[in-house]
């Protein structure tokens, strides 16, 4: 058996990348080296030369294209840049006497054949998004190259054309057209025009595959593995409070061999990007993460794991050989412990007070007890006090309301009373909290949001509220929001910290500004809860930043074509949903 070659197809995609970079430098500037014309060249009729160059451009912004797939290792980049390279060398060969490019492209191509079990990561999760980004990315690069060609030689123009007229002679040449612009040298205009030409036809051919290929959906929770799924939570999910949003329905889940486990996950940006704790019997957790693992593996993705709890972080980082890193807490209140009496609340007590007789009731209910009238009136007020177009929220949302099968949630409203003291009108909801299960004894907070013109203190009452209905409702434990960096913020402020952990705690009070980190730990802080820490599980320290970016397109902060859940619902208050409603100490932050 051959030895693994790790390095190859980073090697390869960085070869193919100067390779394609070359090329495309052989097509704009094609006079580049005038002393190298070879012998064949000058034998050979211009339009054969002239197509050559041509060519030459198009194998290079395939190859620049294909050079990130490759260094992934996908079969079908491999496939592609096994064609491509020696098509590059034979243009060159009409073109060039001698050319370190031909060279390169065919050690390239050797090493490719030899290595091919190097390359056998599958396609990514697609939809038809992909079809307008292609169109956008290479639009603006056939602008780019186009410009280039058309003015390379100046001097060959007849004439001076206006700048005006350059671009059009550039737009026209991409669909194949004449353009004003004209040229001394028959040679020249052809080169230019079938430049133009064939960067218009790589784009709209790959534009038009990627759009009628047949669509898979990056993410997707199909009826049986919702069932599945439920099943789990009925049964453990008492484990982690995160375990009820595994069944948000933009979301895909992968079992363990015995079906006792399931991890819930979304591919982003060649990330596969994990949620919370797996669901199920923790003796089943390895074979899921191991499943977990080979899926990577099979379509060289960057695993990553988004707020897992400690337990959960230690069975990942111990099967799957990655890291941990703890990014924040989760504030949780015990029921029975929870009391307004005492100095230590009497904030609170008092802006719960002042509230209520300000006119503001509460209803503490859950979903299965709401009519359909009801039901819609709260997704209206929640929308359209939403702070974003977009539902945000992945890892800590469920991204919907009101779903038949969301019967045990618990929802919280706050009523403005009528001046005339009368009963409660069902339309005048001023702000919401909704609560998912969490086992049989708890809920984890959901969404939180409310109307920015109503008093300041109605979230501390309702969830108050919630937390004296929680003992009807058989509740004995609330997770609230989720506080980014917490413990750094918690220890940073206390007497004997040290320089460096006093410099990160100020750069965290500095970015409150903007994204209020402080002011989530402080609201939480009001409750007195206890807290627990969350982790990000990564492979290595230099996959972070895709892992970033990926969780901030998985949470919907970045929206690059991102498509929108089919139902509607709110998103979670854990460090995001809470930004939408205001406290008494102003907005909640918005958080990855």
């Amino acid at each position: 058996m051959l030895a693994s070659r790790s390095w190859v197809p980073a090697a390869a995609g960085y070869a193919a990348l100067i390779v394609g970079i070359l090329d495309i430098v052989r097509g704009v500037f094609p006079y580049f080296r005038r002393s190298r014309v070879s012998a064949i060249a000058g034998v050979l009729p211009g339009t054969v030369t002239t197509l050559a160059a041509a060519a030459s451009l198009l194998v290079g912004v395939l190859l620049v294209m294909l050079a990130h797939a490759l260094r992934r290792r996908k079969v079908r980049a491999w496939r592609a840049v096994i064609v491509l390279l020696p098509l590059g060398a034979l243009v060159e060969a009409l073109r060039w006497r001698q050319s370190a490019t031909a060279v390169i492209s065919m050690v390239v191509f050797i090493v490719l054949l030899i290595n091919r079990r190097e390359f056998h990561a599958l396609s990514d999760p697609r939809s038809r998004w992909r079809a307008l980004w292609n169109f956008l990315a290479l639009g603006l690069v056939d602008l780019v190259i186009g410009w280039l060609v058309v003015n390379v030689h100046p001097s060959a123009m007849v004439g001076s054309p206006s700048v005006g007229e350059r671009w059009q002679h550039v737009v026209l040449g991409l669909i194949g057209m004449e353009g004003p612009v004209q040229y001394t040298l028959d040679r020249k205009a052809d080169l230019v025009y079938y430049s133009l030409a064939g960067l218009g036809a790589l784009t709209a051919i790959t534009t038009l595959y990627l759009a009628l290929r047949p669509e898979r959906p990056v993410a997707a929770l199909s009826a049986d593995d919702e069932k599945r799924v439920r099943a789990l939570l009925a049964r453990h999910g008492a484990i982690d409070s995160l375990g009820y949003f595994a069944l948000r329905r933009d979301k895909s889940v992968i079992f363990s061999p015995s079906g006792k486990a399931v991890i819930a996950y979304r591919v982003v940006a060649g990330v596969m990007l994990a949620s919370g704790d797996p669901i199920g019997d923790i003796e089943a957790w390895p074979g899921a993460i191991k499943r977990f693992m080979e899926e990577v593996r099979r379509h060289a993705w960057v695993p990553a794991v988004i707020g897992c709890s400690e337990a959960g972080g230690e069975i990942w980082t111990r099967e799957a050989g990655l890291s941990a890193l703890e990014i924040g807490d989760e504030a949780i209140v015990e029921v029975a412990g929870f009391s307004l009496e005492g100095r230590a609340m009497r904030n609170v007590r008092q802006m719960v007070n002042r509230t209520e007789r300000g006119g503001y009731k509460c209803l503490v209910r859950r979903v299965r007890e709401l009519s359909e009238e009801e039901k819609e009136q709260i997704r209206t007020a929640a929308g359209s006090w939403r702070g974003t177009e977009t539902e945000r929220g992945f890892s800590m949302a469920l991204g919907r309301f009101g779903d038949p099968a969301d019967g045990e949630c618990v929802v919280v409203t706050a009523h403005k009373a009528c001046e005339e003291g009368g009963d409660l009108p069902g339309g005048d909801i001023r702000a919401i909290l909704h609560f998912v299960p969490w086992g049989a004894g708890g809920i984890s907070l959901d969404l939180m949001r409310r109307d920015r013109d109503a008093d300041p203190g109605l979230n501390e009452l309702l969830i108050v509220k919630a937390l004296q209905a929680a003992p009807a409702l058989g509740v004995t434990r609330v997770s609230l929001n989720f506080a980014m960096f917490r413990s750094a913020l918690a220890r940073g402020e206390r007497l004997g910290a040290g320089p460096v952990l006093r410099a990160w705690r100020g750069i965290l009070v500095f970015l409150s500004r903007w994204f209020q980190i402080e002011s989530l730990y402080k609201f939480n802080a009001k409750f007195k809860p206890y807290w627990e820490p969350r982790f990000l599980v990564y492979p290595t320290a230099r996959d972070l930043p895709r892992i970033g970016l990926a969780a901030l397109q998985a949470e919907a902060f970045l929206t690059l074509g991102r498509p929108r859940l089919p139902s509607r619902g709110g998103r979670r208050s854990r460090g995001s949903t809470a930004a939408d409603s205001a406290s008494s100490d102003g907005p909640l932050p918005i958080l990855p």
